[in-house]
This record gives structure tokens, C-alpha cells and sequence, in this order.
């Protein structure tokens, strides 16, 4: 009986122990497109067109906001410990321009160098205006609209 229990405890130790040890584990992830250096740098400007871009690296990840003459291709690897946010790893943006024929007329890479880390400044935004309570705005008007008396300036000629 007392060696059934000893046993029971050393197996729910080493689960607690397995399972907390996994939570603390690193989880790398992968966005976007899935770089292939010998290709990318196949890329020239002058040399290349839309369609041998396509065929050499596939539809861009997202194309230009306000044309289609500009690609992106986005490769992003994260990490992540535990239940912690991802964190960015390596990141690779490639920018690849055309001009109105189609052909190559330039291509930019970025990294890691352009990330941002971007923090909130508390729980609320500042705003202009009246700083008044949930209760002052709920109930701050009650009386106000339609008291006699509390008519304003009228822009309207035919009212006194």
C-alpha cells in the first residue's frame, strides 16, 4: 500500500515536472514567403521582367497600396517562450519595382534594422476635452435639455 502510494507521488511529480518544463519551451514559427537566397539575388534590374518574377519567386507576398508596379516579399521567423508574445527572430522584406512595361527597375532588402517596438503609453489614450467620470457623462445632461430658460443665441432672423 505504502509503496503504491510512493510510486503514484514519483509519477505525478515527474508529470507536473514534464509539463511545466514544456511550457517553458522555445516555439519558433515561421510568416510569409520561405526565402531562397539563390533565387532572390537572381533578381536584376534592367535583365528582368513581371512574369520572370513570378516564375522565379512566385506572387509577392502583397503588392503596393496604391499600384501594382511595386512587390513585396515578406519571411518573418519568431520565437516564443512559454505564453509569452512572439518575438521577431529574423525578418527579411524584399521590395522589387517595375516600370509601366513591366520590366525590373529595382530591388531593395530590409531586416530586422526597420522592426519597431511599439508601447503604449498606459491603459487609455490621451484625449482632449473634459476629464468627467462613466457617471458624470451618463447622467450630466439630466435637467439640462429643454429647461425653461436655458434657450441660447439663435442664428435665425424671424426669432427674438
Amino acid at each position: 500500500m505504502v509503496g503504491n502510494i510512493r510510486k503514484y507521488s514519483l509519477w505525478l511529480g515527474l508529470m507536473a515536472g514534464t509539463m511545466t518544463m514544456a511550457g517553458c519551451t522555445q516555439v519558433r514559427g515561421h510568416q510569409g514567403y520561405i526565402a531562397d537566397e539563390v533565387l532572390m539575388s537572381a533578381i536584376q534590374p534592367g535583365i528582368d521582367n513581371r512574369q520572370s518574377v513570378e516564375i522565379s519567386l512566385g506572387r509577392p507576398t502583397f503588392t503596393g497600396q496604391f499600384d501594382d508596379n511595386t512587390w513585396y516579399y515578406l519571411s518573418r521567423d519568431t520565437r516564443q517562450y512559454g505564453f509569452n508574445n512572439p518575438r521577431p527572430r529574423d525578418q527579411l522584406v524584399m521590395r522589387v519595382q517595375f516600370d509601366a512595361d513591366g520590366n525590373v527597375t529595382a530591388v531593395d532588402r530590409t531586416g530586422l534594422e526597420l522592426v519597431a517596438n511599439i508601447s503604449p503609453d498606459g491603459d487609455k489614450t490621451p484625449t482632449l476635452g473634459r476629464d468627467r467620470s462613466f457617471f458624470e457623462e451618463l447622467f450630466g445632461n439630466i435637467g439640462a435639455v429643454g429647461a425653461p430658460g436655458a434657450q441660447g443665441q439663435s442664428n435665425d432672423p424671424t426669432r427674438p
